[in-house]
């Protein structure tokens, strides 16, 4: 990892960020009626939460696309010191997290800045996509890689 060296982006995009879609996808996959259960804010009515075969096997697939993005990000990134390579993935990563914050818009617009009435999957699901987009674009705009630029001219 010499190329990357600002340690926030090892230590998010390696470590917290894979772990925490591994914890979404377990949540998703073995706790499917509190996942449905807590995709609300405080203040909104709680829906009574049917587990058909159908809504069951839907998040078993969202389980796996977080598996996938978990394992994707941790084994590709810490296996390669490329900046090409981080940059590529983390703009994807990027689109993504917009797509993620786009399945929350059916909340309403108060789900995505009245934190005060977000539940735990709210904090994961806007909150938290608002650190990693955060961290992503400051990684794609070069923040805290001036060194790397420098060796690389």
């Amino acid at each position: 990892m010499a190329s990357i060296p600002f340690f926030p982006y090892q230590l998010f995009f390696i470590y917290i960020e894979p772990i925490s879609a591994l914890a979404g996808a377990y949540y998703a996959a073995m706790q499917p009626s509190d996942y449905l259960r807590d995709l609300s804010l405080a203040s909104a009515f709680k829906p009574v939460v049917v587990n058909t075969t159908q809504t069951n096997m839907a998040l078993m697939q969202l389980a796996n696309l977080y598996l996938l993005f978990a394992l994707n990000e941790h084994l590709v990134l810490s296996s390669t010191s490329s900046l090409t390579t981080w940059k590529r993935l983390l703009f994807v990563l990027l689109v993504a997290d917009f797509g993620h914050l786009a399945t929350m818009a059916p909340l309403g617009s108060d789900v995505f800045w009245k934190v005060w009435e977000w539940n735990a999957m709210c904090w994961g699901s806007v909150g938290f996509v608002y650190v990693g987009a955060s961290m992503r674009l400051s990684f794609l705009f070069g923040l805290g890689l001036q060194s790397v630029k420098k060796k690389s001219s």
